[in-house]
């Protein structure tokens, strides 16, 4: 019987690999063009590093999180985001120690257990940058402009840059004041799980999708209203330069992220292109989040893009993409001895770095033929009795029908000055 792959997971194959390695190409690129050096850290993780770091008060620890104990009984996470293992990674490798910042990228799966939808998955895949080692507004603007470079980069239409600012730890307190008096009464009409939020981090339930709580926090005081005056004036110099770097963006007050970890700046780059998941991208600074993982205090800020919903945005602007298949050469065969040297001819040419292929299966001469247009050779040659006899082929270009004779000497030569 057939097992079929679990709910919330995809293969990847066929058109779309390709799709995901343009992605993949453009992105190191980019990131070697910014100065930010790849990371790869462990898909799971002590349990405690996510306790510590993403919040107790999140729906990915309260409901999502893929957690186990192993064999000798220690709790183990698939991670549910990159952040908190990058961090970790900086810390024990003291990596505080090089010239800083330290810019780093991953290309990570990531693993939450959640309702399956378009564009949300229970594994999906997210780039992410962390920058480390800096309280400035320039490395939020550094970060935020490699974000804004990948969507210009594939041409990406109808997506606005959202910021906001939670400000500091005494910004935070007056303001959850402030938010816990105007909920006031209401308490009582929220979610479950808000009114857990409440006492804990009630900046949470700003962030909840539920319409009952949607409407208890309509019209609820900004928190841009408490910040103080350094925390206004890194934000207001984010704002200058994202300005002096032709960047566009609206102030969003209701921008909290889905991270307990965040201060200061905040931000989401959204599409109105894929429906309710319009969230294509989205980071923010966590000043705090080093220290509570065990090093010392550090300036930080990062962010996320799911590829899979990046590509959503992509083939909802320009349809699915599709790769027409190439191979420079096919090497047919008639009989059993021409058969065996089609395979080391192609064997040869491969080494050479020309794209070749031979056939496998056994066909006919006119099926092979159809083969090779069906997998896009640009030019053929058969190879039969005489071909062998006389150490000569003919290749003929599938396109115009034009021939030439080549010497199967240095083959892979021959070759490469037809297709040139």
């Amino acid at each position: 019987m057939l097992t079929h792959l679990p709910k919330g997971t995809k293969d990847i194959f066929g058109d779309e690999i390709y799709l995901w390695h343009k992605i993949e190409k453009e992105i190191r690129q980019l990131c070697d063009y910014f100065g930010i050096n790849e990371i790869r850290t462990p898909v799971f993780e002590h349990t405690e590093l996510f306790l510590r770091s993403v919040g107790d008060t999140t729906d990915i620890v309260q409901k999502e999180m893929y957690t186990f104990n192993d064999k000798a009984e220690r709790s183990i996470t698939l991670k549910p985001e990159s952040t908190a293992g990058v961090v970790r990674a900086y810390i024990e490798h003291g990596m505080f120690n090089n010239a800083q910042p330290t810019k780093l990228y991953y290309i990570s799966p990531t693993f939450r257990y959640e309702n399956t939808q378009s564009g949300r998955q229970r594994q999906f895949h997210q780039f992410g940058i962390e920058m480390f080692g800096s309280y400035s507004p320039a490395l939020d603007a550094e970060v935020i402009s490699a974000a804004n470079s990948i969507i210009e980069n594939f041409g990406i239409k109808n997506v606005e840059l959202r910021i906001n600012s939670l400000g500091g730890p005494e910004c935070r307190a007056k303001y959850n004041k402030i938010l816990k008096d105007f909920i006031g009464d209401n308490i009582d009409c929220l979610c479950k799980e808000c009114k857990a939020r409440y006492d804990k981090n009630p900046l949470r339930v700003l962030d909840c999708k539920e319409e009952k709580c949607k409407k208890i926090i309509a019209g609820a005081p900004s928190v841009l209203d408490c910040l103080g005056d350094e925390c206004k004036e890194h934000f207001e110099t984010l704002k200058q330069i994202l300005d002096k770097m032709g960047i566009k963006y609206v102030v969003d007050p209701s921008i909290v992220r889905g991270l307990d970890y965040y201060t200061r700046t905040v931000f989401e780059f959204v599409s109105s292109d894929i429906g309710a998941q319009s969230t294509i991208c989205g980071g923010g600074r966590y000043d705090n989040l080093i220290e509570q993982c065990g090093g010392s205090k550090t300036g930080a800020v990062g962010f996320g893009l799911g590829i899979e919903r990046f590509i959503l945005t992509l083939e909802a602007q320009n349809g699915k993409y599709t790769k027409n298949p190439y191979r420079d050469v096919f090497v047919g065969a008639i009989g059993d001895e021409a058969f065996v040297k089609s395979q080391a001819i192609v064997y040869e040419l491969r080494k050479a770095n020309i794209k070749a292929d031979a056939d496998s299966v056994g066909r006919s001469v006119k099926a092979q033929m159809k083969y090779a247009n069906k997998i896009g050779a640009a030019y053929s040659i058969i190879i039969g009795q005489n071909e062998i006899e006389t150490n000569t082929a003919v290749i003929k270009c599938m396109e115009t029908g034009e021939t030439k004779n080549i010497s199967l000497n240095k083959i892979a030569d021959e070759i490469k000055s037809v297709i040139k």
